[in-house]
């Protein structure tokens, strides 16, 4: 969603909520210059590029040593 300045200064709060579940495009004299993001979404959006890249058949443990022996070789 993209907002101008003014408008976003007007309704912070409500644009405050609606940047928990959506990227909010802020814009000042006609171009976006500010991007607000959820601090959750970014966690959520970083768990779920790493989901299935460790194996099933391992435990973490496993994946770590397995991570460490290649960093030390």
């Amino acid at each position: 969603m993209t907002v101008t300045a003014t408008e976003f200064k007007l309704n912070l709060g409500k644009y405050l909520v609606l940047a928990e579940t959506e990227d909010i495009h802020i814009s000042r004299n006609g171009k976006v210059s500010v991007k607000l993001v959820s601090n959750n979404q970014d966690k959520v959006e970083a768990m779920q590029s790493l989901f299935g890249c460790i194996p099933a058949d391992i435990t973490p443990e496993e994946a770590r040593e397995e991570r460490l022996n290649r960093i030390r070789t």
